[in-house]
């Protein structure tokens, strides 16, 4: 899986990639190589359901967006990368994620003033 999601950021990455693959493959690795979880992993349950189900899914669907012989190519050249790169653009919308959320819940549940 770590070969697949360094595969998908190397075809992000690539101009033979098509469009849409590659901003699937963006986001999968964005979110995968990101150093913070949108839902963190001492949430119960939740917080493994990204890593169980959600990144697995986006790698799936990434990889059967990608042609088959560009990921080849592109895994091949992931199993030669020995440095994993960290994914700053992901941690960026996890971050923005939560305040977006945070601000939401102060929003709602502020009492209203007093007029």
């Amino acid at each position: 899986m770590k070969r697949d999601v360094l595969a998908l950021w190397l075809a992000a990455q690539d101009a033979r990639t098509p469009t849409l693959a590659k901003i699937v493959a963006a986001a999968v690795a964005a979110y995968a190589l990101s150093p913070i979880d949108l839902i963190p992993d001492f949430v119960p349950v939740l917080g493994y359901l990204d890593d169980v189900v959600i990144v697995p899914l986006g790698i799936l669907l990434a990889v059967r967006l990608v042609p088959p012989m560009l990921m080849t190519e592109f895994r091949e050249a992931a199993t030669l990368q020995l440095d994993r790169p960290t994914s700053r653009l992901g941690l960026a919308l996890v971050l923005a994620a939560w305040m977006t959320t945070a601000a939401l819940l102060l929003w709602w549940l502020w009492p209203p003033s007093a007029m």
